[in-house]
């Protein structure tokens, strides 16, 4: 796998851009301290926004390292933030990225989501030689799981009882992935 790091990409309605510390005050009143955020991911809703400009922080230094990638959604046409999209690093020294993403409900079911993953996984695959994609969701957010499917990722199972949400409940997640050869053969 080849480390470039986050370079920009841009789709038709969105531009995916490395976080700034300017951004921070714009996710945290948009998703970060959002209940109905929260409710779907494993940290909680941000209680202040020091604890946004504090992630950023970490976020902005993590740049020097050509390992990260993680990109801020901007609409093109308002230039609004609208979420984050990124790469856990812990399997990608073997060329397998995990994906996270998360974004603001004023934005959901609007088709942003998969637009934003269908390019993280292209040029993951197209620029950085990637060998796997793939992405969890718990049980209780089956949209998420949409998403991966537009995207083109394939349900592979489900991991039981594997985190407990907001409420409590404990919720198996669910993963889907896209190999190398079935991007290429699909495109």
């Amino acid at each position: 796998m080849k480390y470039i790091g986050t370079k920009t990409i841009e789709t038709e309605r969105l531009i995916l851009r490395r976080v700034t510390i300017e951004d921070a005050m714009v996710a945290y009143d948009n998703w970060c301290s959002s209940d109905k955020v929260a409710k779907y991911v494993i940290w909680d809703k941000h209680s202040s926004p020091e604890v946004t400009i504090n992630l950023f922080n970490i976020w902005v230094n993590e740049y020097e390292d050509d390992h990260t990638f993680r990109w801020i959604c901007e609409l093109k046409d308002t230039h609004d933030l609208i979420g984050t999209i990124d790469v856990q690093k812990k399997f990608i020294n073997y060329g397998t990225c995990e994906i996270g993403y998360c974004y603001s409900d004023k934005y959901w079911n609007k088709g942003y989501g998969t637009e934003a993953l269908k390019a993280v996984i292209k040029y993951l695959f197209e620029e950085c030689d990637a060998d796997t994609v793939y992405a969890e969701h718990m049980s209780n957010n089956p949209a998420s799981g949409k998403v991966m499917q537009k995207a083109g990722m394939k349900y592979e199972g489900v991991v039981r009882s594997r985190v407990i949400d907001k409420e409590g409940l404990r919720n198996d997640l669910l993963s889907y992935s896209i190999l190398k050869s079935e991007y290429f053969n699909n495109k």
